[in-house]
């Protein structure tokens, strides 16, 4: 039996992708994952995950990736629409791995905060239905779950140091990096405007595009 495991890196981002990654294996390597000592990537040092990632790979039957830019996270986002916003969009990319990874049975950390919700809306999605497990936390419980976690970290990390080579050093791009928060404002203070790698949705990347426009106004009055 194909045992796969499916998780994402960069959701709360305020830069670049996120990406949903997923990696079957035969059942029985998985004891082998544990001896590895696959955890939760967060629990992992980079080093760590980047040692890691390659020993997955050779053990995984497959592995695919699903990258979300941040063009189509603000298009579902922006649009509003109940129940078909980020957690709708992650779901649709967690059921494209699934798809082709073809396992007998999936388990997925959820995103919504019904897990039940979660597992149905991928099901539906899905032209075969696998076993399929949807939990909070299913990084640090399931050990393919936790082997998915490293490689999303470790290929949204290295997508992440391409666009600082281009852009400039915004460290995480996480709003509550204030590296990123620097980044952000210097970029929009001489741009005005946003590139492409920005999530243009996210209410800090609004906050300092007001703040501008406020500033504009008051020294407009002055």
């Amino acid at each position: 039996m194909r045992v796969a495991g499916v998780d994402e890196a960069g959701r709360g981002s305020a830069i670049g992708p996120l990406v949903v990654a997923g990696a079957s294996f035969p059942e029985d390597k998985i004891p082998r994952l544990i001896e590895l000592g696959v955890k939760d990537s967060k629990q992992l040092t980079r080093a760590r995950r980047e040692e890691l990632a390659p020993q997955i790979r050779e053990l995984a039957s497959g592995v695919q990736f699903f990258d979300l830019q941040p063009s189509a996270i603000d298009a579902v986002v922006n649009r509003g629409v109940r129940l078909r916003r980020l957690n709708y969009l992650e779901a649709v990319a967690m059921a494209c791995v699934i798809r082709d990874l073809r396992p007998d049975a999936a388990y997925v950390d959820a995103s919504d905060v019904d897990e039940q919700r979660y597992s149905e809306t991928i099901l539906r999605l899905l032209p075969s239905r696998p076993r399929l497990v949807c939990e909070h936390k299913a990084d640090s419980t399931y050990p393919v779950v936790s082997a998915a976690s490293i490689l999303a970290k470790v290929r949204r990390d290295e997508l992440v140091a391409l666009l600082r080579d281009e852009y400039g050093d915004f460290n995480s791009g996480y709003p509550s990096d204030g590296r990123a928060i620097d980044w952000l404002e210097a970029y929009y203070a001489e741009h005005r405007c946003w590139p492409n790698i920005v999530r243009r949705s996210w209410a800090p990347v609004k906050r300092i595009e007001r703040d501008a426009a406020q500033t504009r106004l008051a020294n407009a009055s002055a």
